[in-house]
This record gives C-alpha cells, structure tokens and sequence, in this order.
C-alpha cells in the first residue's frame, strides 16, 4: 500500500501555491499519493481562468515583482501548473472545501478541472487517516 500525504491549503499566495506543487511534487516522485483540500483564500485561485496569484504572503510582499519576473525568466510553472503535473505523473487528488465554496458561492463548474469535487471537512478528515503526514499550508 502506497504512503499518502495530505495537505490543506487555505492560502491564496503564490508563495503557499507553489509550496504545495513542490510538496506535492517530490512526493509524487517519490511514489507518495497526495490528497488536498483546498480551502478558504486558496479556493478563489482555483476558480477557471484565475490569473491573479501574483502576490507573495506578507512577508515576501514586497518582493512579489523581482520573484515573479525571476521565475518567468527561469521559465518556473505557478504552482497550480505545478499541481496539474504532478496529477499527470502520480496520484494526486484536489477537493474543494464545501463550506467555504458555499460561503463564496463558488460552484464546481467554476473551478479549474483540477479540483475533481466539493467536499466537507469530514470527508476529507477521513482521508487523512491513512496519511502519514498532513500539512496546513
């Protein structure tokens, strides 16, 4: 039985974003099942033709154009193209929390293919106990 991660990310920044498709990424190549749960400010970058992830977390905000114009010129993916590739390559599974896309009125069809479902928390607090790690991103 394979080893399985999982990660809540609740951020909207592209610094939070990208963590997790690097996570996301080295776990995938190395034979780790991923499960996110995407949540609060993360789920509005998740809806379809979303181009706005361009700002860093606080604590980098004042750095958000020198890293974006760097990770262009380096030709580095965002970090839900990021996800998309490690979904591609492994068993990568990304569910939208019920409670904040009923908040946002977001729909599943409003959302990046990605995102396979709307789920509640307990669905997903199920799926992580076979998880080795959970992380809160």
């Amino acid at each position: 039985m394979p080893k399985t991660m999982s990660i809540v990310l609740a951020s909207g920044t592209m610094d939070k974003i990208m963590a997790a498709g690097v996570i996301t990424s080295g776990a995938v190549a190395d034979g780790v099942d991923v499960n996110i749960f995407v949540t609060f400010w993360g789920l509005l970058k998740f809806r379809k033709n979303d181009n706005s992830i361009s700002k860093l977390s606080y604590d980098g905000s004042e750095m958000s154009d020198l890293i974006m114009r760097k990770m262009s010129e380096k030709h580095i993916q965002g970090g839900i193209e990021m996800l998309r590739t490690a979904k591609e390559v492994g068993n990568v599974h990304v569910y939208g929390c019920a409670l904040m896309s009923d908040v946002l009125d977001i729909k599943k069809d409003d959302l990046d293919p990605i995102v396979e479902d709307i789920i509640g928390v307990s669905q997903f607090v199920s799926m992580t106990e076979d998880s080795y790690n959970t992380l809160f991103i």
